[in-house]
Order: C-alpha cells, then structure tokens, then sequence
C-alpha cells in the first residue's frame, strides 16, 4: 500500500465525508440497526455516533491501516465495544450465520471483487439477519452512465479503486433479497458520483 492510499487518501476522505451532507443518510440507514454488527468497508469511523443503543458490540473491517489510525478518536469516543480488523471484505476470517446486522457505506463502489464480497455478507449473516447499504452507482439516465463509464478509470485513482458506474442494485439482488430500497440524487453533490442506493436486504434460504 502506497503513501497516497496510506497517509493522504484516508485524510482526503475523512474530509469529503465528513463534510458533504451525508450525516444525514447515515442517520436514517442505521437508525433500525441492533444486535451484533459487522461494518465492512468501517473507513475512519464516521458511522460511529449514528448507531442506536441498540447495538450490542461492533466488528468493523477496512484494508487501509490509515484508515484506522485515524478512526481511533472516535472510537474511544463511543460506549459500543468495537473490534477492529485490517483485511479485505472478500475473505472474512468469522464465523458461518455470527451477525444480525452487516453494514456498508460508500464501500462496494471500491472493493476488487465485490461479488465476493457479498458472498461473505450472505454467509456470515444469521438467519434471520439484514443488510443495511448506502452506496453510490450507476444511474439510471443513460446520458449520465456515458459519463460515469468516462470518469471510472480516473476515479479508481482518484478514490483509492472507487467506481462510479456499478450497478448496486443488481450487485445487491444477485446475492440477497432486497426487503426496501430507494435510488435517489444526493443532495449538493455533482449527479455523475451522487447516485444514491440505500437499503436494507436479508439473507436468502
């Protein structure tokens, strides 16, 4: 991992995140959130002050070791017990049916191989457990996926392997049912990286 990915995009993402309105999302997504959770995908911990009382303990996983030092803050800051993991999303070393709840924001837009990903999500969910996403993607105005399919192979530089073009919906359904989902333009962010999917999806038989 390079000094960029390492120790400047970390910070460049604390800031965007952290200032372009998106609290508000995170609010709504993770207000029905309990239970044992796994957040992939965790970043610098901006998720942290928007989970309820209802949770009881939290694992969180990111690649980026830059990520977590920066997270540390708001850690301490939270009274939910946190783990925190450096590893992929793709390979979970964690039990078969662990968690009631797995999370992601803004993340399967930047992991290689999402469809594996989404594989581990489904496997170490229990039962009866949900999938709470907000991720931004493809839209559905074709004049704007031109655009989006433009600007990906700039943006995977830019955004540390950040897509502007995958289909979260699809990507979603191919591995767990959608319970609710809602696609919308962020509100004061450009429409070709403001495409919106937040849901919730539960584990298949």
């Amino acid at each position: 991992m390079g000094f960029y990915s390492e120790l400047l995009f970390p910070r460049l993402m604390d800031w965007v995140m952290a200032g372009s309105g998106l609290g508000k999302y995170r609010q709504m997504l993770l207000a029905e959130v309990g239970g044992e959770v796994l957040e992939i995908g965790f970043g610098t911990g901006l998720n942290l002050p928007y989970y309820s009382d209802q949770v009881q303990r939290i694992v969180t996983i990111d690649p980026n070791p830059g990520m977590k030092a920066l997270a540390q803050k708001r850690i301490q800051a939270t009274a939910i017990p946190v783990e925190s993991q450096i590893r992929s999303g793709e390979n979970l070393p964690l039990a078969d049916n662990r968690f009631d709840c797995v999370v992601s924001t803004w993340t399967l837009c930047s992991i290689p191989n999402v469809e594996q990903a989404l594989q581990e999500i489904q496997r170490v969910l229990k039962p009866e457990g949900q999938f709470f996403f907000i991720e931004h993607g493809l839209s559905q105005d074709p004049a704007l996926q031109v655009w989006q399919n433009r600007l990906t192979p700039l943006q995977k530089v830019i955004g540390d392997g950040c897509h502007l073009n995958r289909n979260i919906r699809r990507l979603v359904e191919s591995h767990l049912e959608l319970v609710c989902l809602e696609e919308f333009y962020a509100d004061n962010l450009p429409k070709v990286s403001g495409y919106m999917y937040m849901g919730v999806a539960r584990k298949t038989p």
